[in-house]
């Protein structure tokens, strides 16, 4: 056999053995677990998003009829301004700082709607406001779509964070500097699978 052969063989072997190495090391299940965690952050990026762009509506069907609600409409523009300046990439999940100031951002955003939606307890009139209902019930929908993105995030996350620190798979993970990701923590467990009551007018 000429050496012209030899050599394109030789490389073909080497590649399919590097490939099964590969393989077996557990480098391709963290990779496509790596993209799980990516796919299911941004849809609870993209539920966010969603919730943020209901807010300016919201607060324009409750402005006329509570425009002396000052205090309330200044609260949910900080707190959609803030929710919506915190951008998290996917390469950023692993950093405590950067999760726990995003979920802050989108706490005091939580707590500031609810505020707003409570508004209509004293005004009748928006309660009954066609537009406020159609609005209440798409931002009531939201927070469940929310809900269900974070729990399926924090699933993800669970399932690539055993990969990594599970042998053999901790070692792949060290030679390629994979690192565990950061998850979303709460004060009360029920927080993963329940989303904010803002149905106040019924």
């Amino acid at each position: 056999m000429s050496a012209s052969l030899i050599k394109p063989l030789l490389m073909s072997a080497i590649l399919a053995l590097s490939s099964m190495s590969m393989t077996g090391c557990g480098y391709n299940n963290l990779q496509a677990q790596d993209e799980e965690v990516n796919a299911a952050w941004s849809e609870v990026v993209n539920q966010y998003q969603r919730r943020a762009d209901l807010v300016p509506n919201l607060v324009e069907v409750v402005k006329q009829y509570a425009d002396h609600e000052q205090e309330v409409f200044t609260d949910v523009a900080e707190a959609r301004s803030k929710a919506g300046s915190i951008q998290l990439t996917p390469e950023a999940l692993n950093n405590p700082q950067a999760m726990e100031n995003y979920q802050a951002a989108q706490a005091e955003m939580t707590s500031a709607l609810s505020r707003l939606m409570a508004v209509s307890e004293r005004y009748p009139e928006l309660k009954a406001d066609q537009r406020f209902a159609d609005l209440q019930a798409q931002l009531e929908g939201t927070e469940n779509r929310i809900a269900v993105a974070r729990n399926r995030y924090i699933q993800d996350v669970k399932s690539y964070n055993t990969s990594v620190r599970q042998f053999p798979n901790n070692i792949t993970a060290k030679v390629f500097g994979l690192d565990a990701k950061e998850n979303f923590s709460v004060d009360n467990e029920k927080e993963i699978s329940t989303a904010p009551k803002v149905n106040f007018g019924e």
